[in-house]
Parts: structure tokens; C-alpha cells; sequence
């Protein structure tokens, strides 16, 4: 703890402080930090250094958007980093590891899966208005916090590998995922293509828009948009294909004997959140590539939750041996009622 002290020092100039753990994270190390002299509330986090290698990337977006936010009269609250009491938005510790400190929004809570029909129209059109919102005529050049992210033409070639590359063991365990894996592979080539030969646009997008990224207020109604730290130039594809594959499974995605876990009225209730604000914007091959979009989203998560699988488990955090592959086979099963549900 005298590393975090010495932290809390940097950024508040008092020890009359509570900090308590905000574990809902799966990256960075984040508490919530209580100024008592102040009577005020913040957001202390430890970026993880070894998936962000330049956090100083982070800030730097983070504060263009706040201000391409502001300067368009953004209707929910914004999140503010906050500079050190030496007037940098990071911080050091002893082990060279990079900290930072955020507002907090008070009297605000977050869901880690979508409650209800309503709350996922009100989640998807939120991410609408933030996306409409940034991505201007003349949008900032912003940088990339996570090179080859959206690289799906390397996603499959690491997957390739892995599978070339993996125990007799592992492999037989996910022969029949291996299969139907193999039977798609082709499934990602109409979107490689179409953002070689410049079909869709580059814009502005989140790249991380599950539901608990969304503060909402005791009566669930949105309050703000948080976790810029993944925002990109790439496809708004994207976010709408993640958006499907994080709100329109109806189980855990650890669970790998769920069948029938796709739910159609989610897709339905989402798609129209996302185009609530965004219908106007989107060039006439986005709009009809939203579909396709969903099912290649699910298919690249199923690939690597199964590359790390047959890797022997080095990304993801497990629990106990056959967790990616019980991911694997989960993301198959909502893909598959994605796939009916298309009439694919």
C-alpha cells in the first residue's frame, strides 16, 4: 500500500483519504478514492502497461474527445482526467508503472449484462448519440492505444498458427469447435476486403461498448459514456458487431453448454438504438452491412477465445483449464442463432 500512498500524494495533497477497489475491470488495477477534506470522489487506476504500452496515447485521446465533446454541446456528463499536483496526467510509481486519476459521477451505478429489453435500447442509443457526437466532419487524430486490435486478417493467422502449433491434446478437445471454426473462416474476408479497398469509412469508435461502460442513474437512465481508453480509427462496424455479441447473449459467456442463447427482440431493440442517432450518418454499404457485421464480431471473439485455447491459455484469464473453450463453444452457440435468426 505505501506504493499507492505515494500515489494518492502526487495527486491530492492530504492522507485523509478512503480507498476502496473498483473490481469490475478486467485490464487496469482501479480504486475509488475518497478525498475526505474535499469531500470529493475520484477514480485512481493503474494502467496496464503490458496491453497499453503507451498510456501517454491514452490521456492524449482521452482529452481530445473530451473536447470535441465538449465543443458540441455533448448532453451527458463527461469524464475528466485529472491532473497531478505537478500538472501531469500521469504518474509513475517505484516500479515504473503508469497511474491516473479521473472524475467520478456521483449517485451513479453500471450493469455487467443488459437487465432488460428497455435498458438495451437505452445503452445502444447512448453509444448512438456519444459515436454521432465524435465523429465529426473534421474529427481529431486520434492514435491507436491497441495496434492490430481490429486486424481480423491476423486474427486468423494467429489462429492458424495456434492450430498448427497446439498440444494433440487441446486439439482434441476442440475437434468439433475446430470444425465449425474452419467451416466459417472465410466468414471475415468480405469485411478485410472491404476496408482494404476503402468501402467503408474510417471513423471515430469506441471499440469496447458492453453495457457496464455505460454510468446510469438510479432510475437507469443513462448518465455517461466512460472507458475512452480503446477509442480508434476504424470502422463503426465494429461497435455495433460488439454491441450484438455483448448485449444479445442471454447467458454468461463462460457457460459452454448453453444452447439457444441468441435473443432476437435484443437484436432487434439494439440495432434501433444504434441507429437512433446515427441512421443519417452512415454511408448506404455500413447500413447494409450491419447484419453481416454482427456475425463477424461473435466469430472473431469465438477465434480467439479459441486461439488462446490451443496457445494453452496465455491471454485470457482462466479459472480452470477448458474456460476458453467453454467461451469458444458459447460464442458458437450465439453465432449460430444469429445465423438462423439472418436466415444465413
Amino acid at each position: 500500500m505505501e506504493i499507492i500512498k505515494d500515489i494518492v500524494a502526487q495527486f491530492i495533497s492530504t492522507e485523509n483519504y478512503s480507498l476502496s477497489p473498483i473490481t469490475d475491470g478486467l485490464i487496469n488495477t482501479t480504486y475509488l478514492l475518497e478525498d475526505k477534506d474535499q469531500q470529493k470522489k475520484f477514480v485512481l487506476q493503474k494502467i496496464n502497461h503490458h496491453v497499453f504500452k503507451q498510456p501517454e496515447v491514452i490521456v492524449n485521446n482521452h482529452l481530445m474527445i473530451n473536447e470535441l465533446l465538449r465543443s458540441n454541446d455533448y448532453q451527458f456528463q463527461i469524464i475528466e482526467p485529472i491532473p497531478s499536483l505537478s500538472n501531469t496526467f500521469l504518474v509513475k510509481d517505484a516500479n515504473d508503472e503508469p497511474w491516473r486519476m479521473l472524475s467520478f459521477v456521483e449517485n451513479s451505478i453500471t450493469f455487467l449484462t443488459v437487465s432488460s429489453l428497455q435498458t438495451a435500447f437505452e445503452a445502444a442509443k447512448t453509444f448512438s448519440y456519444f459515436l454521432s457526437i465524435v465523429n465529426t466532419e473534421e474529427p481529431p487524430a486520434i492514435e491507436d492505444t491497441l495496434p492490430d486490435f481490429l486486424n481480423f486478417e491476423k486474427r486468423i493467422s494467429d489462429y492458424k498458427k495456434a492450430l498448427e502449433n497446439a498440444a494433440p491434446h487441446l486439439k482434441e478437445n476442440a475437434k468439433t469447435e475446430i470444425e465449425i471454426t474452419n467451416q466459417l473462416i472465410s466468414l471475415p474476408d468480405q469485411w478485410i476486403e472491404m476496408e482494404k479497398n476503402n468501402q467503408i469509412p474510417k471513423r471515430i469508435i469506441h471499440a469496447d461498448v458492453k453495457i457496464s461502460n455505460i454510468l446510469f442513474d438510479q432510475n437507469h437512465q443513462p448518465l455517461a459514456v466512460i472507458d475512452l481508453d480503446t477509442m480508434m480509427i476504424s470502422t463503426i462496424l465494429y461497435d455495433f458487431g460488439t454491441m450484438i455479441q455483448s448485449y444479445t447473449n442471454t447467458t454468461n459467456e463462460d457457460d459452454g453448454s448453453a444452447e439457444n442463447n441468441f435473443n432476437r427482440e435484443m437484436y432487434e431493440v439494439v440495432k434501433e438504438g444504434f441507429l437512433f442517432y446515427l441512421k443519417e450518418k452512415l454511408t448506404p454499404e455500413e447500413s447494409a452491412q450491419l447484419d453481416y457485421a454482427a456475425q463477424v464480431a461473435i466469430y472473431i471473439q469465438e477465434v480467439r477465445f479459441l486461439t488462446d485455447y490451443l496457445n494453452g491459455s496465455v491471454y485470457y484469464s482462466t479459472k480452470y483449464p477448458e474456460h476458453n473453450l467453454d467461451r469458444t463453444k458459447n460464442q458458437l452457440e450465439l453465432l449460430k442463432g444469429l445465423r438462423t435468426y439472418l436466415g444465413c
